[in-house]
């Protein structure tokens, strides 16, 4: 066997390739590269973050005016009295400050709502997660987890739509509150926002309306049932449904307990104390209120805040009217199609109670201040005064007969007549053809001025008929024209708003002067009362009579006896009845000294009641013997 040569064994080790070497990757490197590729990832997902927060904020809705309700500034119209009225079917109430309030009050709330409201940025993960486990063992959803912000957000800003959209919008908008206001400015706002069922928002409006106070005077047991009225406020408002919003107080009073906010003993005394259940204030007088912010909105145009309205308007005077049009109109037997207005005033030509109609949840159309009727023989009274103005007397004569003036040919009513009778008998019993002589002896334009000064400012006719008030006017309109008999012949201009302010104070309308100027001289003005107390005594209007006060007024019925009206005084104030049908239909055999002059006793009686004159007015006796056949 031969062995290899050295030489050749040496040449085949030199002929082998050394083997190349890979570079080693050191940790620098691959944290550069980690770091390069984490790095794009989260610039990526900040872009689709960035992308999806603009898509949520690209219709947010505009936060301007956030301290208003809705799109327009807030008005409180205040009664007489000082209490706050309901507004648009809401009832509004005061704007208040936690200071306020009593301590427990918005503790109540934040109990049952966000008890870690003090603590959190807008938004309670904790809360989230616990609603999610209790929501996902019951199958239902039985627990929110919504801060108070949060619901703040949803109800000044948002839909109720249950969308994630809505929820994430909802979460912006509560980090954007808690970043722009205090928290005590957030539950303020909640306060004064938030909605507590029957059409009141906000908790002073919550508290008149179920308890009849401001919400400076609530007692802890009321306030731990309005706090429990959030969660349910249809199911349990307290005057529909009291036994659940008892129970749910009760809750409340546990959960304050449980905060920290109330002693247990003093939970268990607010629990034993039963909460009285009040009428809402001013709920009766749904037509003065719309007459109200009417005349507000036309002196305050151009104001662009919350503003404050004092009024003249007078709840009990208000609710007596409404008493008495529904006792008037049940003793007169009214038939229910046929409507009603009823409008009194003072001396100064305010507003303290107006009735548009006889149910309001029918028909919000105000026939007090806006339907334009005929007054009929109400209108004879501005006849007669203007035969005073220029020099008559109740006691002159004249010849109540038929009479024509050109192609007119009025009647009396059933076509009686009397003869020659005086000036005052002629006004009590009505009479057309009277009345017709005097217009035509004194002049139509005396008339027509005599009406002017005393306030009417209807387009008035130029015919002969003018005596007979064939010219449309409203029941405010009339009243405020007999308020002269009332004050010593000053005309006057209806109103129900003494001053408008802003609610930091700045003032935007006071009135000031009330009486316009000399309406009629105190002779004529003492005349003509000395005639419209006949017509109550003796005359047409004698079922309009008082029994403890002197009462003056006039009847008045158009044509087929379409419109029917009382109109005069009693004790210091005008009040105005008017009853027709609202397409202009006859109402049968219903005249100024029926139906209208019963409703106007009734009203007079509670109305001076409540609101005794000041000054004292003993009875008289009667001037002129009682007539039976009526007319108006």
């Amino acid at each position: 066997m031969i062995a290899p040569s050295k030489k050749a064994s040496g040449s085949r080790k030199a002929k082998r390739r050394p083997r190349s070497r890979r570079p080693r990757k050191t940790a620098v490197a691959r944290l550069l590269r980690y770091a390069a590729e984490a790095g794009f990832y989260v610039f990526a997902l900040a872009i689709a973050a960035a992308a999806i927060l603009l898509h949520f904020l690209s219709d947010l809705p505009n936060t301007d005016g956030l301290w208003r309700t809705a799109a327009v500034p807030r008005v409180a119209i205040i009664a007489a009295d000082g209490s706050p009225i309901a507004i648009h079917g809401q009832n509004l109430g005061l704007p208040i400050r936690l200071a306020d309030l009593p301590t427990y009050a918005p503790q109540a709330v934040l109990a049952v709502e966000d008890r870690n409201f003090y603590h959190h940025v807008g938004f309670n993960p904790l809360a989230v997660a616990r609603a999610i486990f209790v929501n996902s063992r019951q199958g239902a959803i039985v627990q929110g987890g919504s801060t108070l912000t949060q619901q703040l957000a949803k109800n000044l800003f948002l839909s109720p739509d249950r969308t994630m959209r809505r929820k994430v919008q909802e979460l912006l908008l509560a980090f954007w509150l808690e970043r722009q206001f205090t928290k005590d400015e957030i539950l303020t706002l909640y306060l004064n926002r938030v909605y507590f069922g029957a059409g009141a928002y906000g908790i002073d409006a919550a508290s008149r309306r179920y308890f009849g106070k401001p919400s400076s005077g609530l007692t802890l047991a009321e306030a731990a049932v309005l706090a429990g009225l959030l969660k349910a406020p249809s199911h349990l408002a307290p005057d529909k449904n009291p036994l659940d919003a008892g129970e749910r107080g009760r809750l409340v009073l546990d959960a304050m307990m449980e905060a920290g906010f109330i002693s247990a003993s003093t939970a268990e005394k607010a629990a034993a104390k039963p909460v009285k259940v009040s009428p809402s204030q001013f709920s009766g007088a749904p037509y003065s209120v719309d007459y109200a912010i009417a005349e507000a909105r036309a002196y305050s145009q151009a104001i662009d805040a919350d503003i404050v309205v004092k009024t003249s308007l007078d709840p009990t005077v208000n609710k007596a009217a409404d008493l008495g049009l529904i006792a008037g109109a049940a003793r007169a037997g009214l038939d229910p199609s046929i409507e009603a207005a009823i409008v009194i005033l003072n001396g100064e030509g305010s507003v303290l109670a107006l009735i548009g109609g006889r149910d309001y949840r029918l028909s919000q159309f105000n026939r007090a201040s806006a339907a334009k009727r005929q007054p009929g023989s109400a209108f004879k009274t501005f006849v007669y005064l203007a035969a005073l103005e220029n020099g008559a007397s109740p006691f002159d004569r004249i010849e109540d007969a038929p009479v024509t003036v050109g192609n007119w040919s009025p009647a009396n009513y059933k076509n009686q007549y009397f003869g020659d009778v005086s000036y005052e008998v002629a006004f009590a019993r009505s009479l057309n053809g009277a009345t017709v002589r005097v217009q035509e002896e004194f002049g139509r334009s005396a008339v027509r001025l005599a009406a002017r000064r005393m306030g009417l400012q209807a387009a008035l006719s130029a015919g002969p008929a003018l005596a007979l008030g064939v010219d449309a006017v409203t029941p405010l309109e009339l009243a405020a024209a007999y308020v002269p008999f009332v004050n010593g012949g000053y005309r006057v201009l209806p109103h129900a708003i003494q001053s408008i302010e802003t609610v930091d104070g700045e003032p935007v309308f006071r009135r000031g002067q009330t009486l316009l100027g000399v309406a009629a001289s105190p002779r004529s003005i003492s005349g003509l009362n000395q005639m419209l107390r006949s017509v109550v005594v003796s005359g047409t209007g004698h079922a309009a009579a008082l029994a403890q006060y002197d009462a003056f007024g006039k009847t008045g019925t158009t044509q087929a006896n379409r419109d029917a009206w009382f109109v005069g005084h009693a004790g210091g104030l005008v009040c105005a009845v008017w009853l027709g049908r609202d397409d202009n239909k006859p109402m049968g055999n219903i005249t100024g000294g029926t139906a209208p002059a019963v409703i106007w006793r009734e009203v007079m009686v509670r109305v001076l009641d409540v609101r005794p004159p000041q000054f004292s007015s003993p009875l008289l006796a009667p001037v002129v013997a009682p007539v039976t056949e009526r007319q108006g």
